[in-house]
């Protein structure tokens, strides 16, 4: 029996708009006019009028955090509180008073940005935190992911004291010769087997969690680095919740995992109990190597070839040039495709020397090897991506903040040349989009805007105007390209027969909507493999 969609405005991942579908058995059977679908109409097949909505492919949000960000619904919410210090404060206190803490149980928050402070003009630290308590451990996650801060309490937890010296890739912040609470980058390794960890059911409630508000923002498919948020947790662990949710029928996204391994010998033992880019199912499968190239821009530890402007500072590499390219090689000789976050210029130059070299020894025809962020690049750099073949996980949405500081704290030789997503479409590269959740809320439609305007959406900027993409090549980006920087175009990411029926019904035509308005657009409806996941 067959579902009949008709008297709609159908994109099927290219233009012309087409108005009708038919699914079944999880699959698009057809896609056309009115007259051509409802032709194939037989006995006990339903009928839908759409009303002149708009349906468009299932989204694809190809680089975020699935699994944190099923951790951080459960902590406090402070991307909406981060207009100063005090409401970050203030809102931690809430949420303790709100939900409180058992037995060994930390306080902890995501979302702050000290950019938008308007009582100081600093990050928080460990005397700020000792206010909300100084009796239970309190760590709270810059919104980029690439500094936390912790209380007296945490630090003690921790074991981390004057004496302690910073990682590789990371930095202690001190103050007077202790530290100030702030961790950057690998230093918050130091808190692994600190935080208390979540057990398999665990970890499957945040999945389930996740996956609501994704299917609620119109999301099908994601691309998630998982096996870094609890790094005591085997990777085993987490795929095992994943199949489990698959198989109870709970798990309302197709997920393809960024495998994140920092030790070359834990990935060399994963590639060999069969873990390649590609096995799995349908639903939960195999992606590629994940890694950590640098830090953030706002959290100035993003690596540059020029200091930030007024400072000394470059930011810093998260590996050595000798372990990138160890992990790199072992990845493409073991048939894994590659995923770099690389945000700083000098970071891509170890990233794309790595990439060259691994292909140099094992060379391979179609790798789609790629890089996370792209955001401060040089001529050069975008011509050697090219010429690499590489895919780019973009986040246009990015946009939002990064146009309050990026030609602020970013030397002019850099930033001209920058966030150049654009000039890469033109030449070929497969450009998709997506959100780094939980660093941005999971909002395609923000997304979208970003992309097209190239503005924030309190009108800042825009920002290298000639960089902005279409609403075809918008929406694209968030369907049939993330399908096919998971190798997967010819199974998902259009309305057309013989593809998974993941589709999204949306209260307004983007085509026909105002450019500084298409982040007002809503999600009506989801489905999944033809199956309703989410009803506004």
């Amino acid at each position: 029996m067959a579902d009949i969609y008709c008297n709609g405005k159908v994109f099927t991942g290219e233009l012309p708009l087409i108005s009708a579908f038919a699914v079944e058995n999880g699959r698009f059977i057809a896609a056309g006019s009115d007259a051509e679908v409802l032709n194939i109409k037989k006995a006990g097949d339903t009928l839908t009028d759409l009303h002149g909505a708009f349906v468009c492919p299932g989204f694809n949000d190809s680089h975020m955090h699935l699994l944190n960000f099923g951790q951080v619904l459960l902590s406090a919410q402070l991307q909406d509180h981060t207009g100063s210090l005090r409401d970050v404060l203030d809102t931690l206190m809430r949420h303790l008073a709100e939900h409180p803490l058992r037995e060994g149980a930390w306080l902890t928050g995501r979302g702050w940005n000290q950019d938008y402070f308007t009582d100081v003009h600093r990050m928080p630290d460990r005397f700020d935190l000792d206010k909300v308590s100084d009796k239970i451990p309190i760590m709270i996650t810059r919104t980029c992911g690439h500094c936390c801060v912790l209380n007296s309490k945490a630090l003690a937890l921790a074991g981390i004291d004057a004496e302690t010296v910073s990682p590789p890739g990371g930095s202690i912040g001190m103050q007077n010769g202790m530290p100030d609470g702030r961790l950057y980058d690998n230093a918050m390794d130091l808190l692994i087997g600190k935080l208390p960890t979540p057990d398999k059911e665990g970890i499957k409630d945040m999945i389930r969690l996740a996956c609501r508000e994704l299917n609620g923002f119109g999301i099908t498919s994601t691309q998630t680095d998982d096996y870094c948020v609890f790094r005591e947790i085997p990777p085993e662990v987490v795929n095992e919740a994943y199949r489990e949710l698959e198989a109870s029928g709970e798990l309302t996204v197709r997920v393809y995992e960024q495998c994140n391994f920092t030790e070359p010998d834990e990935l060399r033992t994963f590639i060999q109990k069969g873990n390649t880019t590609g096995t799995g199912s349908d639903m939960f499968k195999i992606g590629p190597l994940k890694l950590l190239g640098d830090g953030a821009l706002g959290s100035r530890t993003a690596h540059l070839s020029i200091p930030y402007v007024g400072t000394e500072n470059c930011g810093f590499s998260l590996f050595s040039k000798e372990k990138l390219n160890e992990l790199v090689s072992i990845a493409n000789a073991g048939g894994m495709q590659v995923a770099v976050h690389a945000i700083g210029d000098a970071c891509l130059d170890r990233v794309l020397d790595a990439i060259e070299l691994a292909l140099a020894e094992n060379p391979r025809e179609d790798h789609r090897h790629g890089i996370v962020h792209c955001q401060i690049t040089r001529k050069d750099q975008l011509d050697r991506i090219e010429k690499l073949g590489l895919n780019i996980y973009a986040q246009s949405v990015f946009l939002d903040y990064d146009n309050h500081i990026v030609t602020r704290i970013v030397d002019p030789k850099l930033y001209r040349t920058s966030y150049n997503w654009k000039t890469l479409l033109r030449a070929g590269v497969n450009v998709s989009n997506g959100s780094d959740c939980p660093v941005e809320l999971p909002d395609v439609m923000k997304g979208i805007e970003c992309a097209v305007t190239r503005r924030s959406l309190d009108g800042t900027g825009p920002y290298l105007e000639d960089q902005a993409f279409t609403v075809l090549e918008a929406l694209q980006s968030f369907t049939v390209n993330g399908a096919k920087s998971s190798f997967e175009e010819n199974e998902k990411g259009r309305i057309g027969k013989g593809y998974s029926a993941d589709f999204v019904i949306l209260d307004s035509d983007p085509f026909e909507t105002a450019a500084r308005s298409l982040h007002s657009i809503r999600v009506r409806e989801t489905f999944l493999g033809g199956r309703r996941v989410f009803k506004a």
